[in-house]
């Protein structure tokens, strides 16, 4: 009996001592597992903090006109933009040990273990803020042990790396809040109409309760339960000493104001600039679409509000709601290319289509101020005279012949000059000048103004029959009202992404690519439109706006017959619109022949109204006006009746002087009634 008690007893010990030596191996090697996982946790470094964020869109003056419509509002902002309330509400309800424990809450994870296992279900949740913060950095929100497993080595990383104060700053800009809002910058938008940093006690409560179950506990969703537990944190924040009793109290009847949606909708301001600028954020800086869409970045544009709103209560004011006439308006600043204003079409809703962009339409004589300051390179002065009268051009090399009309079939049947031919927009002039430089020419130097769609080297091409953006032809009249300097159309001025670090710059070129004195002697020719005085067998194009403008402006107008274009500047802003139909019906209508026009000028007034009325400035040198008879390009006599004062470049001025008038009997009349005195701009013109 005594041998077999001894021998149970040692195969007992051995028994012991194996398990022993089997728990020290097992716990040695449980021991380097997580000292490799710390280690490796360590070696690996700070997690990256990226997550997706709401794009930003910036208007020039630095406020925000849109963002990233995919459907989700995401902000991250610093700790110190979140108001003190919402951090300590947050805290007392979801982790009240947060600054004490190191990611993991054991005691709080042993008592949700035993609560499920009574229930036999999954019934109280144990999970620390630095979890969910892992959670929602990094992994989907299924259940499997292997996503368990990560978000614990996540929360290490998350724990060893930063502070806890980074901790809870990220946890509240990732939390979802409902309703699209992720984070507390978004969710404070939503529902309060304001910052985060500027959250009551009781809004702060309220909200820290809504991740809990945002279909729940949203006031949107029942303002009874969003109450309730608003009580319960407050009553939580009580009990660990963060407010007193009577302060809850206080917090808990205050009534609160929700608003239920964000402040700056995509839609509601430029719709069409803004997809203008998303454009040129892909195809121009090479940003792809998620970043563009979920990247946090922060792009500031070159839209002036204050002319958009113009340019939107223009083009609703002028076109009549029965009309289906459809309007593209851009305005650009000449100096540096910023695109000011655009207007894609009336609706943005019903149709998207950006018109001044996407659309190619024919610029009709808008195309014409391009071929005559080629025409000023070659010899021509805005004295050269050709003779307006039908026309029709042979060619040798098999060309059907080409007649081209003047509007309404008008002509002078004598000679007139180029400045006159110009004013009143005389096609058979323009083709001449066209085929006498050769159709190359134009062809050729469109592309200086920056045009890049296809132009067709044929006769027509002088009256606008190959198709141009209203973004283009409004650039390339900038180069004539900045003196010459090239410049192309900028939307953006700097883009940062999601940590404020500045990944792109528009720098402005300073390259001269036409001839200064040129392009100034262009712009006085381009007055003229608005100039009665170059009244001659019709009435100037501008003639129905002279009288509606306060002051100098340089343009062109332009028709098809489905098209009707204006584009024009002062000295601080170029505006180019286009009217027409979509589908290219004919414009039959004399008020719809007249939209571009009117909406032109009733933009430029607008848009400048607060503006110093400036006159286009001369070169310093290599330019001099004089003054002439409008009718036959000479120097002005003593006893001309009409006189303009018109710019040459030095040495090609008129030389000659008018005798027409010299002969006639002087007859003396009553003394006239003093002339009203001209605003000084006019004079500097000659008007």
């Amino acid at each position: 009996m005594e041998l077999m008690t001894d021998t149970r007893f040692r195969r007992t010990l051995k028994v012991l001592r194996a398990l022993f030596f089997i728990s020290m191996i097992g716990l040695t090697l449980a021991f380097l597992f997580i000292a490799g996982v710390l280690i490796y946790a360590k070696i690996l470094g700070p997690p990256p903090l990226a997550i997706p964020q709401s794009t930003l869109y910036y208007s020039a003056d630095g406020n925000i006109i849109g963002e990233s419509n995919n459907g989700q509002k995401r902000y991250w902002i610093p700790s110190d933009k979140i108001a003190k309330p919402v951090m300590e509400a947050t805290v007392a309800i979801e982790d009240r040990k947060f600054y004490d424990h190191n990611g993991f809450d054991y005691k709080r994870i042993a008592g949700a273990v035993l609560a499920d296992i009574k229930a036999l279900a999954k019934v109280q949740g144990a999970s620390t803020i630095t979890q969910q913060f892992a959670r929602n950095l990094y992994l989907v929100h299924d259940k499997t042990w292997s996503r368990k497993l990560m978000e614990a080595f996540y929360t290490m990383r998350l724990e060893m790396n930063y502070t806890k104060e980074e901790i809870l700053e990220g946890y509240l800009n990732t939390i979802y809040y409902g309703h699209g809002a992720y984070g507390i910058q978004a969710a404070s938008q939503y529902f309060f109409g304001k910052d985060a940093d500027q959250l009551t006690l009781a809004e702060s409560t309220l909200l820290a309760g809504v991740p809990k179950g945002p279909s729940i506990y949203s006031p949107f969703a029942s303002i009874e339960k969003a109450k309730q537990r608003q009580k319960i944190i407050l009553n939580m924040m009580v009990e660990q000493d963060m407010i007193d009793k009577k302060t809850a109290n206080k917090a808990a009847l205050e009534p609160l104001k929700f608003i239920g949606k964000y402040p700056h909708a995509r839609k509601e301001i430029a719709p069409y600039y803004q997809d203008a600028v998303r454009n040129a954020l892909k195809n121009q800086l090479n940003i792809d679409d998620r970043t563009i869409e979920l990247g946090g970045l922060k792009v500031y544009t070159t839209l002036d509000t204050e002319q958009q709103k113009v340019a939107e209560e223009t083009v609703a004011m002028l076109i009549s709601k029965e009309s289906e006439i459809e309007v593209g308006l851009v305005a650009m600043n000449p100096k540096n290319g910023h695109v000011k204003a655009m207007v894609g079409g009336r609706d943005y809703d019903k149709s998207p289509f950006n018109r001044s962009i996407q659309a190619v339409r024919h610029p009709g004589s808008t195309i014409k101020p391009l071929l005559y300051y080629a025409a000023l390179e070659q010899g021509f002065t805005p004295s050269t005279m050709m003779r307006s009268e039908p026309t029709t051009f042979k060619f040798q090399d098999e060309r059907p012949d080409y007649s081209p009309h003047n509007f309404n079939s008008l002509y002078a049947n004598e000679e007139i000059t180029l400045a006159q031919a110009l004013a009143v927009s005389d096609n058979v002039i323009a083709v001449k000048t066209h085929l006498f430089l050769g159709e190359e020419v134009l062809v050729d130097t469109v592309k200086r103004f920056g045009i890049q769609s296809k132009m067709a080297k044929v006769p027509s091409l002088a009256l606008g029959t190959s198709g141009v953006r209203v973004l283009e032809i409004a650039n390339a009249y900038s180069h004539f009202a900045n003196g010459g300097k090239k410049v192309e159309p900028v939307f953006i001025t700097r883009v940062e992404n999601y940590k404020g670090d500045v990944i792109y710059k528009h720098e402005t070129e300073n390259e001269t690519v036409l001839d200064p004195k040129q392009a100034f002697v262009m712009t006085n020719m381009l007055s003229g439109i608005f100039d009665p005085k170059l009244n001659g067998y019709t009435s100037v194009t501008g003639n129905t706006l002279i009288n509606h403008m306060t002051r100098p402006y340089a343009g062109k107008s332009g028709s098809t017959d489905s098209d009707s274009w204006m584009v024009g500047f002062s000295p601080q802003l170029v505006s180019a619109v286009w009217t027409g139909y979509d589908v290219g019906k004919p414009i039959e209508r004399t008020v719809e022949k007249m939209y571009a026009k009117n909406i032109w000028l009733r933009f430029m007034e607008g848009a400048l109204k607060d503006e110093p009325i400036k006159n286009f400035k001369r070169p310093k040198e290599g330019v001099v006006g004089v003054y002439l008879n409008p009718a036959n390009g000479k120097l002005a006599s003593p006893d001309c009746p009409v006189k303009r004062f018109t710019y040459f470049v030095t040495g090609t001025e008129p030389t000659e002087y008018c005798t027409d008038h010299l002969n006639h009997t002087i007859i003396k009349e009553k003394p006239k009634e003093k002339e009203k005195k001209k605003p000084w701009y006019k004079k500097l013109w000659g008007f």
